[in-house]
């Protein structure tokens, strides 16, 4: 039977700890969370709350770290206490390198680094992940199920998982601004902002099928809305002359800047 521990079950692993239960097999789950009261309904998800960050590390055979930047330091050093060099180590913490977690684990410890979204909240998310090269095929197989239990994970190397950061972890927030431009337009021309926020949102949600599922290109989809002369081509006119393309393509230069300016840091 497969091991899995959760250090932290606040949104991000109580959301993973629900996604994946009952869809992992022959695995037994264990939680552990400083605030006792988040640790109250785990059974109701096929979890079991352990006593200790040093029981989780011992007992288990791998380890998804779902804390707060400044507790970490003091997580992995209970980790390394616990003297289990085998397990896996699978961190949702957004900037940390696998050489920051072996220098206060282990020399060889196998880790798995994950960028998460807030939407694996709701089983939608976009998980970006990457491993190096002391985890196997089958422990990374097995993190994948784990992290895709709430949306899609997809592989990406471990050198660029601080640009990623942009892509899927901060995204988010830059699609609900741009949101937040079409709603206030919505009530500036006496439409219902509520109906306007899920006419919106349905059409996000619809290009994003057409993205992944239609087979076009970007630009075809683009076309494909575009008739010659008809309103959106004007609409888009003032997108191209605000030059919305680097626009996007300069926030996310800032968000990966500032992620190694974090990685730094620690």
């Amino acid at each position: 039977m497969t091991k899995l521990g959760f250090i932290g079950v606040g949104n991000m692993g109580g959301a993973i700890i629900k996604g994946i239960n009952g869809k992992l097999g022959n695995t037994a789950v264990f939680a552990f969370d400083n605030n006792a009261d988040k640790m109250n309904n785990l059974s109701l998800y096929g979890a079991t709350a352990a006593s200790s960050i040093g029981e989780i590390a011992a007992k288990c055979d791998f380890i998804l770290l779902a804390v707060k930047p400044q507790q970490l330091d003091s997580v992995l050093a209970e980790i390394k206490s616990a003297g289990n060099e085998n397990l896996v180590i699978i961190s949702i913490c957004a900037g940390i390198s696998a050489e920051y977690i072996r220098e206060r684990t282990f020399a060889n410890a196998k880790v798995v680094l994950v960028m998460p979204n807030t939407p694996m909240m709701l089983g939608c998310g976009a998980a970006a992940m990457s491993r190096d090269s002391k985890v196997s095929d089958e422990e990374f197989e097995f993190a994948k199920k784990v992290i895709g239990s709430c949306g899609i994970a997809e592989v990406v190397p471990m050198d660029k998982m601080k640009e990623v950061i942009a892509i899927n972890g901060s995204s988010p927030a830059f699609i609900y601004l741009y949101a937040k431009g079409f709603v206030q337009y919505a009530g500036k021309v006496g439409i219902d902002e509520d109906a306007a926020l899920k006419l919106f949102a349905q059409s996000l949600i619809g290009s994003a099928k057409m993205m992944t599922e239609s087979g076009m290109t970007i630009d075809e989809l683009i076309k494909q809305v575009s008739s010659p002369g008809g309103t959106t081509l004007a609409g888009l006119e003032e997108l191209y002359n605000g030059r919305l393309t680097e626009v996007v393509n300069n926030a996310c230069d800032a968000c990966t800047k500032r992620a190694y300016e974090l990685g730094e840091k620690k």
